[in-house]
């Protein structure tokens, strides 16, 4: 059991590193006068339309992924528990 915990420790802790490192990634689009930046962690940084950012889309984005990551966590968390590794998520 306490492998177990060991594991598990540095799991997360190896994820935490992982997110860290997504977040210092970066990406850009541009089109038609739009422009929007994105982390590699999926986190919309800035979205600007004819040279104006615009946060309440950039905040209506960025929670709408929110939401879809908490669900899929949910699932995956279900899926997880049915194959007896409850524990790792």
């Amino acid at each position: 059991m306490l492998d177990k915990l060991k594991n598990l420790n540095k799991w997360r802790k190896a994820q935490a590193d992982i997110e860290k490192q997504m977040e210092q990634i970066f990406a850009s689009a541009e089109k038609d006068g739009i422009k929007v930046v994105v982390s590699a962690n999926n986190k919309i940084i800035s979205v600007e339309v004819e040279g104006d950012e615009d946060k309440l889309l950039k905040d209506l984005i960025n929670s709408a992924l929110k939401d879809a990551k908490k669900k899929a966590e949910k699932k995956l968390r279900g899926q997880a528990s049915e194959l007896g590794l409850g524990d790792l998520l």
